[in-house]
């Protein structure tokens, strides 16, 4: 047998062994490197995609592209991550930006978004938006507005307290709201800090009859045991954790009822900040392991979720805001927002961090990690566009934070595919990339397991199922710039 003949007779076993299934009008990425959320890297595999879904997902080595009007795409040298999600967005914060904000979060990878909280009407335009063009825009969850006692914190006082909340005086004022809000769809309900324990009770009870997570901020008449134990699915921040791990933590709590009653004539904003000046630095300052154990170990027994916004949460410690990488996507926000921003930033740099800003960021970066090893799920979440955080690039900077916490890539990973799909019970459509699931994904020029910061490196992305490819995806940032 000649040479000749026994590569001919290699070609054809080969090509036999392959497996031959005709799927035409579908999308085909080639030799591409898949990043499992809870596999990790699937090295030269071939995802098949049509109507929207992934139809296919085989090693490229047994499998040849067949059929008519396919579109093809090489994925050598490449790798695939399911479409990212955001888990702590506002649209209502800053409604002047809410117009860019779905190419801002499509054009960095991110295919769904979860709003934490804001008027019911604005709210509920983007969601049917976002239905009205689910390959054009990521997919909206909704809470509609924050669920809040009085006086409300967000009140629309000032413009960093817009009206995203509602205050509700009695159990039955949140009762109405909450069967109002159901009737509109809301996909959960967001708690917030000036509730009282009988009304938050309402809200729990009431989340779990009509099957709606309840998430939100620890209401400042209570701890965070108690806020976990009655029913509290997800915290949003950490918010008033620190609180709760201190040693004083009894006479701190004793402080706050005696300052929520004498402050109930305040503004809601006021009254909030005046509690948090008094209380968080000494509460950090009295970090109790033996404390904060008991309380991470209540919140993993209750399985009630983290969503720390940690990159948020350290920006008074680390101000990267004032890089002029961070600085440089404020072109995608109008003129005014842009320079706003940038004078805003001028002075605060002016002044160093001070000892309790940098205690502060140390304290969450060493709890992420503690919540992260005591088996506490997470999602990554910005709280866009508050704080100077980009729609869209915020995301991959909550990654790189959870990194520097101490997470693997691939757990920074989980947060913000897989987990916030486990979150809305839709794990067996979102969130990995396997058959029959939605076809929300990235394609990235580098791995992100090696380096995480290559979640940024977008070659393309796709939603359900379309293909917007770089070049589109600058076309998009284009039209952005001021």
């Amino acid at each position: 047998m000649n040479r000749l003949t026994l590569l001919l007779f290699g070609f054809l076993a080969l090509t036999s062994c392959r497996e031959k299934v005709e799927v035409s009008n579908a999308l085909y990425i080639e030799h591409i490197n898949i990043i499992d959320p809870d596999r990790g890297l699937i090295e030269d595999q071939t995802v098949i995609i049509k109507d929207g879904r992934i139809i296919k997902v085989v090693a490229s080595k047994e499998f040849a592209v067949a059929g008519n009007n396919n579109q093809v795409v090489s994925g050598e040298g490449k790798f695939l991550i399911p479409g990212l999600w955001d888990a702590h967005i506002h649209f209502a914060y800053m409604e002047e930006v809410a117009p860019r904000m779905f190419d801002l979060f499509l054009t960095h990878g991110i295919t769904s978004v979860r709003d934490t909280g804001g008027k019911i009407d604005f709210v509920m335009e983007w969601r049917d938006k976002s239905l009205a063009l689910p390959t054009e825009a990521p997919r909206v969850m909704i809470a509609g507005p924050l669920l809040d006692g009085i006086p409300n914190v967000y009140d629309g006082s000032d413009p960093g307290h817009p009206p995203l909340s509602v205050g509700l005086n009695s159990t039955a004022a949140v009762r109405n709201q909450i069967i109002k809000l159901d009737s509109l769809n809301v996909d959960f309900l967001k708690a917030y800090e000036m509730l009282t324990p009988e009304q938050f009770s309402v809200v729990t009870e009431m989340g779990k009859q009509l099957g709606l997570k309840v998430t939100g901020h620890v209401p400042l008449s209570m701890d965070v045991i108690s806020a976990s134990n009655a029913g509290l699915n997800s915290m949003e921040h950490m918010r008033n954790l620190e609180l709760s791990c201190a040693s004083n933590a009894e006479e701190l709590f004793n402080q706050r009822k005696q300052l929520l009653e004498s402050g109930r004539k305040l503004q809601g904003g006021i009254l909030r900040s005046s509690i948090h000046q008094a209380q968080r630095q000494i509460a950090v300052k009295n970090y109790d392991e033996n404390k904060a154990n008991e309380v991470l170990d209540v919140l993993a027994k209750n399985q009630t979720w983290q969503i720390p916004t940690l990159a948020l949460n350290t920006l008074s410690g680390k101000r990267p805001y004032a890089l002029p990488e961070w600085q440089a996507d404020f072109q995608y926000f109008p003129d005014t927002t842009e320079a706003r921003w940038k004078s805003i930033i001028d002075g605060i740099v002016k002044t160093p961090p001070s000892s309790y800003d940098s205690m502060y960021t140390a304290w969450m970066f060493a709890m992420v990690k503690r919540i992260h090893d005591k088996g506490i799920d997470m999602m990554a979440g910005t709280d866009s566009p508050i704080g100077f955080q980009m729609p869209g690039p915020g995301l991959h900077n909550e990654l790189a934070v959870f990194v520097e916490a101490g997470l693997t890539p691939l757990e920074a990973l989980r947060t913000a595919t897989v987990n916030p799909a486990r979150y809305f019970n839709l794990e067996q459509q979102l969130g990995s990339i396997r058959e029959d699931m939605w076809a929300d994904l990235v394609i990235l020029d580098a791995n992100p397991l090696d380096n995480i910061a290559n979640t940024r490196r977008i070659n393309a992305v796709i939603k359900q199922g379309r293909l917007f490819d770089r070049e589109e995806l600058n076309r998009r940032l284009e039209a952005l710039k001021n």
